[in-house]
């Protein structure tokens, strides 16, 4: 019986906490929506204003006249969005690395991702269209063994995808004066990757909440089988 308490306590202590990072992610994620909120709204200003007679930016050749003083604003509000984005990223990744390393402990059984794709899987092309979603599915699935994975992950995790692979969402290609450029004569494509940042940061705050919850649940159960999380 003693040995059995022991093996218990020690099972316990191996579980990390959870619930403040969980909060930090979520608020970390709808931070990062409100920041592309923001862009939009200033992409829709340069729309309107219109691009001055002195054409795009980039000029071409390397040559780039001055901004405006609307366009100046806007390169400081990526700016200032970027760093949202960054801390969003940050909160994220330490949510879930203390989620996978407590859906171990409680099932025992080795993670079907190594631990180095909750870094790497992010950036590695091709490999970042699904180890990212897997990663969170394999964690729940052994947090709540048998349970429906919440519907608030595929949708955070399809929305990420439309904003990544349209090119100008949160991992876009072009210099902040192309997009620039871009507002000015293609305004609703932006706009469309811009909503869709927005969605995945929302659903991904549903995501983490649901989630989290989950796992939590199951950690004060001693391991009891938990309800389907809502979202």
């Amino acid at each position: 019986m003693t040995e059995q308490m022991d093996q218990s306590a020690a099972r316990t202590l191996a579980y990390r906490p959870v619930q403040v990072t969980g909060r930090l992610a979520v608020g970390g994620l709808l931070l990062a929506g409100l920041a592309w909120v923001v862009r939009g709204v200033w992409e829709i200003r340069l729309a309107v204003a219109g691009e001055p007679a002195a054409g795009p930016p980039d000029q071409g050749d390397g040559v780039h006249r001055q901004l405006t003083s609307l366009e100046n604003s806007y390169q400081l509000v990526t700016s200032a969005g970027g760093v949202l984005v960054f801390l969003c990223a940050m909160l994220f990744l330490s949510w879930l690395l203390r989620l996978r390393d407590n859906a171990r402990a409680l099932s025992g059984d080795t993670p079907r991702y190594a631990g180095i794709w909750v870094l790497v899987g992010w950036i590695i092309p091709v490999v970042n269209l699904w180890f990212p979603r897997g990663i969170v599915a394999d964690a729940f699935r052994s947090s709540a063994p048998g349970r429906r994975l919440p519907r608030s992950v595929d949708v955070w995790w399809g929305l990420w995808l439309v904003g990544m692979i349209s090119g100008v969402g949160i991992v876009y290609r072009d210099s902040t004066d192309q997009i620039i450029e871009r507002a000015y004569t293609e305004g609703w494509p932006l706009l469309l990757s811009d909503a869709a940042v927005v969605g995945a940061a929302v659903a991904g705050a549903f995501a983490v909440h649901a989630v989290t919850a989950a796992q939590v649940e199951r950690l004060r159960g001693g391991g009891a089988e938990v309800p389907d999380p809502v979202g």
